[in-house]
């Protein structure tokens, strides 16, 4: 850990070294190399070069989203030091995992729209049914690796995304584009922005349907039950179930200081990826309907030095499911076993072990945020802000387990019965509060050195009270050289199904938990020695305690969620940007993280250790450019008790061959997804009764996709 550390500073005094040598540009070609793509503001709540940003941070713009052919945020992250996207088995969600931090669920990592969290209650991640987010309404990607906690509250915790939308800026445009490709996979957006007399629009509809990738599961878990009760129920081997039909759309109005913004993300016929009790079905899908609006108050000088912002929102969202979610095939004894392992219901289930959850929420957030500049040398930053979130409506309907009208278990083949409103339910129907007030200070107390100082207070109504300080200090080394020290601080909040879970035969939530917890400590470079090339360096350490795993109870036959688990972490992350020439850019990162389960006493599990990226962008002619890039993802352990093998290395290699101005407005692109086909797999969970799919998660091979789009 000492010499990993220590390398940084061998890198820096080298870095120092050969800019001190190069002071010969003049301060304006040092602030071209911050153009306005450059900036950030999530770290600070400040809009401000990102070289300066007191975070480790990263942001692609919409026009590098385009060259690398992304269809969706997935696509996008996946380029990002020290951000790997694994997979969920339900719905195949994403899992964002930042340096080493991997969970189910993904509740670890915020995400923001516009600086807004689209959190779920239930799981505390983006929603079961999420079905992926396509970019074309997307300005910008900010990502920051490591705890918000500070500014952003609850989740901010192993990483912050944000993403960005195309603001209304009054200038007249208009696109519409169209993808189609293998699996049967349709894209389409139209758009439109400009302004009538000083209200300035901007809108944006799209839509994605595809039948999903057809890769193969061998066997999943009606495989195991089939070994244990003598049936033959399983549909495996059979195709993971990805399809579904999203359409998005999005709305924002500026007039003056006033900004009303609107979005729909509709998820139908989704499918559930191997089954959220990882046995294949058939028919499974899911739908999901989110809703969310937002109006924004913004004067820069409400009063002399003296900033005010209010915003308020609304977030609508479902978890919903289309006819009945099979758990288990038809034929299927279920895991229902007694203690000596017999089938309790030997004949099977005939329709298949049914069980249909349904979770409705809303959330309304208020933030007042201002900052003072009357001081000298400081910028203070301070607000308040209300969160209210409520589980209003759970729904389930089974074919096994207790019928609430007779009192009498469900039988094999009896009807479907509706156990919403009765205390048979899954997942009891609450709310939580949070009030918080956070307060920060941007003190440039030298030249070139900058400390920025913030702490937030949350108290919540179900789980009480937390505190979450942060410190960076940011040092103008050389006019090419910027160096970090970074600390933080940031907690987890409990999920509802890891508090309010009920009627789970396996799991039981506990309403006593606390939060997890992180402490984080950076040290990063930024340098920077021409116009053309940009290298960053950080290292990082972090502790992550009172981690939420479910526990087995006395006897062994359930578990219950307690603050039970301990991680460490340490690694190094390392990224450059070069523009060769006016027309080659060359981008490549490598990230390296090594972290430790404390309780079990050896590595972490699934997250990559080593992770590879390349990129090659060539203009090499007028109107034709060629993206090339790479991805290697390499050393994943697997999870204590899991006698399988090390996860299988992957690369995967994408082409995006682009025609501009075919015509007057019209653009044409050929798209190339794993161009090699690679068998590529993420890790699947193993159980007390070990893997259930032993062969993990098959990733979709080659993919071909033809783009054409018309704007003026």
């Amino acid at each position: 850990m000492k010499k990993m550390i220590f390398a940084p500073f061998l890198i820096m005094a080298s870095l120092t070294a050969i800019a001190d040598e190069l002071l010969v540009d003049s301060d304006m070609e040092l602030m071209s190399l911050y153009g306005g793509e450059e900036f950030i503001s999530i770290a600070t709540g400040v809009t401000q070069p990102i070289a300066k940003a007191p975070a480790v941070a990263s942001v692609v713009t919409a026009e590098e989203i385009e060259k690398i052919g992304a269809r969706d945020i997935d696509d996008v992250l996946e380029t990002i030091p020290g951000l790997h996207v694994a997979r969920d088995i339900t719905g195949y969600n994403p899992i964002y995992t930042f340096r080493g931090i991997y969970a189910g669920f993904n509740p670890q990592v915020l995400m923001l729209i516009n600086g807004i969290p689209i959190t779920n209650l239930f799981n505390g991640d983006n929603n079961v049914v999420w079905g992926g987010m396509p970019v074309q309404s997307i300005s910008r990607i900010e990502v920051i690796r490591g705890p918000g906690s500070a500014l952003y509250g609850a989740d901010a915790f192993a990483g912050v995304i944000n993403i960005v939308t195309h603001e209304a800026n009054g200038e007249e445009h208009f696109e519409a584009g169209a993808r189609y490709g293998t699996f049967n996979t349709k894209d389409f957006w139209i758009s439109k922005g400009g302004s009538i007399g000083d209200l300035k629009f901007y809108g944006i509809l799209e839509g994605q349907k595809t039948d999903g990738f057809n890769e193969k599961i061998k066997t999943d878990a009606q495989s195991l039950w089939d070994m244990f009760s003598g049936t033959n129920a399983s549909l495996a081997p059979g195709s993971v179930n990805t399809q579904r039909e999203n359409y998005d759309a999005r709305l924002e109005l500026v007039y003056k200081n006033l900004t009303l913004r609107g979005g729909l993300q509709s998820r139908n016929n989704a499918g559930d990826g191997v089954g959220a009790a990882q046995a294949l079905a058939e028919n499974n899908r899911f739908s999901s309907q989110r809703f969310n609006t937002d109006l924004t108050y913004d004067n820069k000088a409400i009063i002399k030095d003296l900033s005010l912002k209010v915003q308020a929102s609304y977030l609508h969202t479902t978890q919903e499911v289309e006819g009945d979610l099979v758990l288990y095939p038809a034929g299927s004894t279920g895991p229902f076993f007694d203690p000596f392992g017999v089938p309790i219901y030997p004949g099977g289930f005939p329709d298949g072990v049914i069980g249909s959850p349904e979770v409705y929420e809303r959330h309304s957030r208020l933030n007042i945020s201002s900052f003072y500049t009357g001081i000298e040398k400081h910028e203070i930053g301070f607000g308040t802000g209300y969160y209210y979130g409520d589980v209003y409506k759970v729904k389930e309907s089974k074919n096994y387990g207790i019928n609430p009208s007779t009192g009498f278990p469900i039988m094999p083949g009896d009807p479907v019965v509706d156990v919403s409103d009765t205390p048979f339910v899954f997942l009891e129907e609450d709310k939580r509060e949070n009030n918080y007030v956070f307060l920060q200070d941007i003190w440039r107390f030298a030249n070139d050195w900058e400390l920025t100082a913030g702490v937030r207070y949350d108290h919540y109504s179900d789980f009480g009270d937390t505190v979450n300080p942060r410190f960076a200090l940011v040092w103008s080394t050389t006019r090419k050289l910027t160096t970090k020290l970074i600390y933080g601080e940031a907690f987890r909040a409990p999920s509802f199904a890891q508090t309010r879970a009920i009627n789970n035969p396996l799991f039981a939530g506990n309403p006593t938990l606390d939060p997890e917890e992180l402490k984080s400590y950076e040290i990063a470079f930024d340098y920077r020695p021409n116009y053309d090339l940009i290298i960053n360096v950080n290292a990082f350490y972090y502790e992550w305690d009172d981690i939420i795993q479910f526990v087995s109870d006395p006897g062994g036959s359930s578990s219950t969620a307690q603050n039970a688990g301990e991680q460490t972490g340490h690694g190094m992350e390392f990224e450059a940007r070069w523009n060769a020439t006016a027309r080659l850019k060359l981008i490549g990162n490598f990230a390296w993280q090594k972290s430790k389960d404390k309780n079990l006493d050896k590595d972490a599990a699934n997250s990559p250790e080593k992770q590879l990226y390349a990129q090659m962008d060539w203009q090499f002619s007028e109107h034709w450019n060629l993206n090339l890039q790479a991805n290697w993802v390499m050393d994943r352990n697997r999870a204590g008790g899991d006698a399988r093998s090390d996860i299988d290395n992957y690369a995967l290699v994408d082409v995006t061959l682009r025609r501009k101005s075919l015509w007057t407005g019209v653009d044409v692109a050929l798209i190339v997804k794993n161009l090699f086909d690679e068998n590529a797999r993420e890790p699947s969970p193993n159980s007390d009764f070990g893997a259930f799919i032993p062969d993990d998660l098959p990733l979709a091979g080659q993919t071909i996709m033809a783009e054409i789009r018309y704007n003026y």
